[in-house]
Protein backbone atom coordinates (compact mmCIF):
# COMPACT_ATOMS: atom_id res chain seq x y z
CA UNK A 1 0.00 0.00 0.00
CA UNK A 2 2.72 2.39 -1.00
CA UNK A 3 1.95 5.90 -2.15
CA UNK A 4 3.44 6.74 -5.54
CA UNK A 5 3.88 10.34 -6.72
CA UNK A 6 2.85 10.77 -10.35
CA UNK A 7 3.81 14.44 -10.56
CA UNK A 8 5.62 16.93 -8.36
CA UNK A 9 5.49 20.70 -8.43
CA UNK A 10 7.59 22.79 -6.02
CA UNK A 11 6.64 26.42 -5.35
CA UNK A 12 8.28 28.97 -3.08
CA UNK A 13 5.84 31.09 -1.08
CA UNK A 14 7.54 34.25 0.12
CA UNK A 15 4.88 36.93 -0.19
CA UNK A 16 1.12 37.35 -0.34
CA UNK A 17 1.20 37.53 -4.18
CA UNK A 18 2.45 33.92 -4.29
CA UNK A 19 -0.79 32.58 -2.76
CA UNK A 20 -3.07 32.91 -5.82
CA UNK A 21 -0.72 31.14 -8.28
CA UNK A 22 -0.26 28.38 -5.66
CA UNK A 23 -4.04 27.97 -5.22
CA UNK A 24 -4.48 27.94 -9.03
CA UNK A 25 -1.86 25.19 -9.37
CA UNK A 26 -3.61 23.11 -6.68
CA UNK A 27 -6.91 23.53 -8.54
CA UNK A 28 -5.36 22.61 -11.92
CA UNK A 29 -4.01 19.39 -10.43
CA UNK A 30 -7.34 18.58 -8.73
CA UNK A 31 -9.21 19.12 -12.02
CA UNK A 32 -6.65 16.96 -13.86
CA UNK A 33 -7.48 13.96 -11.63
CA UNK A 34 -11.24 14.64 -11.88
CA UNK A 35 -11.69 15.53 -8.20
CA UNK A 36 -15.26 16.61 -7.43
CA UNK A 37 -15.96 20.32 -7.01
CA UNK A 38 -16.79 19.78 -3.32
CA UNK A 39 -13.48 18.01 -2.66
CA UNK A 40 -11.60 20.64 -4.70
CA UNK A 41 -13.16 23.32 -2.49
CA UNK A 42 -12.21 21.47 0.70
CA UNK A 43 -8.64 20.95 -0.53
CA UNK A 44 -8.17 24.55 -1.66
CA UNK A 45 -9.68 25.90 1.58
CA UNK A 46 -7.29 23.77 3.67
CA UNK A 47 -4.35 24.71 1.41
CA UNK A 48 -5.19 28.43 1.67
CA UNK A 49 -5.30 28.25 5.46
CA UNK A 50 -1.96 26.42 5.66
CA UNK A 51 -0.17 28.64 3.14
CA UNK A 52 -1.37 31.77 4.96
CA UNK A 53 -0.16 30.34 8.28
CA UNK A 54 3.22 29.72 6.68
CA UNK A 55 3.41 33.35 5.51
CA UNK A 56 2.08 34.80 8.76
CA UNK A 57 4.10 32.82 11.28
CA UNK A 58 7.24 31.86 9.33
CA UNK A 59 7.55 34.54 6.67
CA UNK A 60 6.92 31.97 3.94
CA UNK A 61 8.37 28.65 2.91
CA UNK A 62 8.15 25.94 0.30
CA UNK A 63 5.14 24.02 -0.96
CA UNK A 64 5.11 20.75 -2.86
CA UNK A 65 2.05 19.79 -4.91
CA UNK A 66 1.91 16.12 -5.89
CA UNK A 67 -0.60 13.94 -7.70
CA UNK A 68 -0.38 10.63 -5.87
CA UNK A 69 -1.80 7.14 -6.18
CA UNK A 70 -2.25 4.33 -3.66
CA UNK A 71 -3.87 1.12 -4.90
CA UNK A 72 -7.06 2.34 -6.60
CA UNK A 73 -7.00 5.80 -5.02
CA UNK A 74 -5.77 8.96 -6.68
CA UNK A 75 -5.33 12.21 -4.84
CA UNK A 76 -3.34 15.33 -4.13
CA UNK A 77 -0.63 15.53 -1.49
CA UNK A 78 0.43 19.01 -0.40
CA UNK A 79 3.51 19.68 1.71
CA UNK A 80 4.07 23.00 3.47
CA UNK A 81 7.59 23.39 4.88
CA UNK A 82 9.00 26.47 6.58
CA UNK A 83 12.03 27.47 8.62
CA UNK A 84 9.99 29.55 11.06
CA UNK A 85 10.04 29.58 14.87
CA UNK A 86 8.17 26.27 15.09
CA UNK A 87 5.05 25.46 17.10
CA UNK A 88 5.87 25.04 20.81
CA UNK A 89 2.81 22.85 21.54
CA UNK A 90 1.29 21.05 18.56
CA UNK A 91 -1.48 19.44 20.65
CA UNK A 92 -2.55 22.89 21.87
CA UNK A 93 -2.33 24.31 18.33
CA UNK A 94 -4.60 21.48 17.07
CA UNK A 95 -7.42 22.47 19.45
CA UNK A 96 -10.40 24.35 18.04
CA UNK A 97 -10.38 28.00 19.00
CA UNK A 98 -6.67 28.10 19.86
CA UNK A 99 -4.75 30.91 18.20
CA UNK A 100 -1.50 32.71 18.83
CA UNK A 101 -2.48 35.27 16.20
CA UNK A 102 -5.55 37.46 16.17
CA UNK A 103 -7.49 34.97 14.05
CA UNK A 104 -10.45 32.71 14.75
CA UNK A 105 -8.14 29.78 15.42
CA UNK A 106 -9.76 27.65 12.72
CA UNK A 107 -6.39 27.10 11.03
CA UNK A 108 -4.85 23.74 11.79
CA UNK A 109 -7.87 21.83 13.17
CA UNK A 110 -10.09 23.30 10.44
CA UNK A 111 -7.63 22.28 7.73
CA UNK A 112 -7.38 18.78 9.23
CA UNK A 113 -11.16 18.30 9.06
CA UNK A 114 -11.22 19.23 5.36
CA UNK A 115 -8.73 16.58 4.20
CA UNK A 116 -8.36 12.78 4.43
CA UNK A 117 -4.87 12.71 5.89
CA UNK A 118 -3.04 15.33 7.94
CA UNK A 119 0.43 15.19 9.48
CA UNK A 120 2.36 17.92 11.26
CA UNK A 121 5.87 18.05 12.63
CA UNK A 122 7.49 21.05 14.22
CA UNK A 123 10.75 21.79 15.94
CA UNK A 124 11.27 24.93 17.98
CA UNK A 125 13.63 27.26 16.14
CA UNK A 126 13.83 24.98 13.09
CA UNK A 127 10.40 25.18 11.46
CA UNK A 128 7.20 23.33 10.75
CA UNK A 129 6.12 20.85 8.08
CA UNK A 130 2.47 20.04 7.38
CA UNK A 131 1.48 17.33 4.88
CA UNK A 132 -2.12 16.91 3.77
CA UNK A 133 -3.73 14.42 1.39
CA UNK A 134 -7.14 14.70 -0.26
CA UNK A 135 -8.28 11.65 -2.24
CA UNK A 136 -10.49 12.24 -5.30
CA UNK A 137 -13.39 10.30 -3.81
CA UNK A 138 -12.73 10.93 -0.12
Amino acid sequence: MMIIALSKDIMQIIREQDVVPFRNRVKENAVKIKMSLLNQTKLITAASELVRNMLKYAGGGQTIIEIITKERLTGIRLTFADQGPGIPDIQQAMKDGYSTGKSLGLGLPGAKRLVNEFAITSEKGKGTTVIIIKWTNG
